[in-house]
């Protein structure tokens, strides 16, 4: 195999897990709490062997989900709510617990409060169960139903975010034996939701210019193994 044509090889498969990355967040541009994909590549000398002429690969560097919070919209829904800052809230799943920034939350038939997809919200004391009547969220994470407390939302923040490995439904799971710790200040804003990390115009340019990379390559791959072989086979037939 060509050098040449191992590079086009390398870089069109990066470029087709960046375009992976940005339908992702294009898709999830309008998902409460989602966060961004960011990655780059980098070139890597490959040790080939005598067939393969010497070539440079391209590899993706390891993704990295950008935590930077967004923009926090009103929505007026009691059982809506968004993180002041920093941390997650807690959430139980069938394999742990789980995090995430989505305060979009919905009351069950038996008064337990969930994610959009029927995962119980954690409390200080653990799930939050409702009672009849209004739903009221105070800043400090307190959430009553008809005038009697129900519990405390239970939200946490960790000293190193790279610990957090992206679930399904917009959530994260915590490294073994991590935690997080309590946040105590500035805890939630009720009636609001905060928005997805992704800015939309920033992402479509991005999808634009791996495309064109994309395309560039396949076209230089068509040349090299098409063209250019073609011609040396039709040239050593001759001799």
């Amino acid at each position: 195999m060509a050098g040449g044509i191992y590079v086009a090889l390398s870089g069109m498969r990066t470029r087709s897990e960046q375009l992976d990355r940005l339908a992702a967040d294009i898709a999830n541009a309008a998902t409460a709490g989602y966060k961004a994909e960011r990655a780059g590549a980098v070139a890597v000398n490959r040790p080939f062997q005598a067939v393969l002429e010497s070539a440079v690969d391209t590899a993706p560097l390891p993704v990295k989900i950008d935590f930077r919070p967004g923009v926090i919209a009103s929505t007026g829904r009691d059982l809506d709510v968004a993180v002041d800052g920093n941390g997650f809230f807690a959430v139980q799943t069938p394999t742990g617990t789980s995090y995430t920034r989505n305060g979009h939350f919905e009351r069950k038939a038996d008064g337990t409060l969930v994610t959009g997809d029927g995962m119980p919200v954690l409390g200080e004391s653990g799930p939050i169960k409702l009672g009849s009547g209004t739903v009221a969220i105070a800043s400090d994470g307190t959430v009553s139903s008809g005038g009697a407390v129900a519990g405390k939302l239970q939200v946490v923040d960790f000293t190193n975010y790279q610990g957090l490995t992206r679930e399904e439904n917009g959530r994260f799971r915590a490294a073994s034996g991590e935690t997080g710790k309590p946040v105590t200040q500035n805890l939630v804003r009720a009636g609001a939701l905060e928005q997805a990390n992704v800015s939309v115009v920033d992402r479509m340019a991005s999808l634009s210019e791996v495309t064109r990379g994309f395309e560039a390559l396949q076209r230089g791959l068509t040349l090299m193994a098409n063209d250019i072989d073609g011609r040396a086979i039709s040239e050593l037939g001759r001799r």
